[in-house]
């Protein structure tokens, strides 16, 4: 067995819809439909499956919650136009930026809440 990547995470919501718009306006990602009444955020090659929360899609985690994950994204743009963009959304920072360890490098990172409480860093890879 040898895994390469991940595909997808899964976000259980309290609102689909607000959380789509969050997504997109501060992260720039794409709001999808797909399958049968599906929806997702697409970036790159990626994307985070989002479920409603006590209507979730199975199979499913054992005790989906809104609020209880934490996602490290990383970016090439520059911290502080992330930063500047974020304030300009309202969007609180919580934490940093702040040098951490990524799998690949070293990050330069900041933090933030999605609508939900999920914890998101955005962060610039250091050292490329």
């Amino acid at each position: 067995m040898r895994v390469l990547r991940i595909d997808h995470v899964v976000l259980t919501v309290a609102d689909l819809d607000r959380t789509i718009a969050f997504y997109e306006r501060v992260l720039g990602m794409t709001g999808v439909s797909f399958g049968e009444a599906r929806r997702a955020l697409a970036f790159g090659d990626q994307k985070l499956n989002l479920h409603q929360a006590g209507r979730e899609f199975e199979p499913k985690a054992l005790r989906p919650t809104p609020g209880a994950i934490e996602l490290c994204l990383t970016t090439d743009v520059p911290l502080a136009e992330v930063a500047a963009h974020l304030r300009s959304q309202s969007v609180v920072i919580e934490h940093g930026p702040v040098d951490k360890i990524g799998a690949r490098r070293a990050l330069r990172s900041l933090y933030f809440r999605d609508p939900d409480g999920n914890l998101i860093e955005v962060s610039n890879e250091v050292g490329v």
